[in-house]
């Protein structure tokens, strides 16, 4: 069985790493570049950046920060937000990504997934989901949040899936930024039947709570509780190897 992987997940606006509430309201918290080198000394398995104002300016503008992080840090990365085609993602995967994901441009052309998954492969092909319940169901939403596409977001993981998306990151907008505990129904949902890598964010309250959402999914993504000090990597890696999960040990990380 593979090892659940814990990701940093560091969401950018302009040069800064910033931090809302349902992804809105950010403040500026630093330079990315510091917090990712320090998620990757403290043994993240992965880096998931956001750019968060991407799809509003039309382009993906943290390319910069990507090139100088992959320089000095040697854990993969994820590169998500701005990515409109094929030659987008490859010009982040110039810059040192290792997956790119993308949301708004594969609501707007899903055949877009399957171009990037014949161009890269799968493995390197993220949907992002945003979801925001609505009745007793949940809506996938793009912009951040801000635009609802009317699309079921269960039925849109599965839809990626079957397109050639090699992983789905889902973000609960509800619970982002809010450290009140995934979304525990949300997950569930998402991973159920989905025959790719799924990697939950929103809302980590604990490392008990990350390890309870990991029992359902490969991966989870944590940011504003790593960013408050309120979990760290290897309180969440032993959270997980308590519930008999295998993660891959911290003091092994670059």
């Amino acid at each position: 069985m593979p090892a659940v992987r814990v990701a940093a997940r560091l969401d950018v606006k302009g040069p800064a790493l910033v931090k809302g509430r349902s992804m809105e309201g950010v403040r500026k918290l630093g330079d990315p570049a510091d917090f990712a080198r320090k998620y990757a000394d403290d043994g993240a398995d992965e880096l998931v950046f956001v750019d968060v104002v991407a799809s509003l300016y039309g382009r993906c503008s943290m390319l910069p920060i990507i090139d100088r992080v992959s320089a000095h840090v040697f854990v993969p990365i994820t590169v998500v937000g701005g990515l409109r085609s094929v030659e987008d993602m490859a010009q982040a995967m110039r810059c040192g990504a290792d997956k790119v994901g993308i949301n708004t441009a594969a609501v707007a052309r899903p055949a877009l997934i399957s171009e990037a998954a014949t161009a890269f492969g799968s493995q390197a092909v993220v949907v992002s989901i945003e979801a925001k319940r609505r009745g007793d169901g949940y809506e996938a939403f793009t912009d951040g949040g801000r635009e609802a596409t009317g699309r079921d977001a269960i039925a849109w993981a599965h839809e990626a899936a079957a397109l050639g998306a090699g992983e789905i990151l889902v973000t609960s907008v509800d619970r982002d930024g809010t450290m009140q505990g995934f979304d525990l129904d949300l997950v569930e949902r998402i991973a159920a039947g989905v025959a790719v890598p799924v990697v939950v964010s929103g809302g980590c309250a604990s490392a008990d709570d990350a390890a309870t959402a990991a029992r359902r999914v490969d991966a989870v993504a944590i940011g504003a509780a790593f960013h408050a000090g309120r979990v760290t990597v290897a309180q969440v890696k032993a959270a997980m190897m308590r519930d008999g999960m295998r993660v891959r040990p911290v003091e092994c990380a670059a």
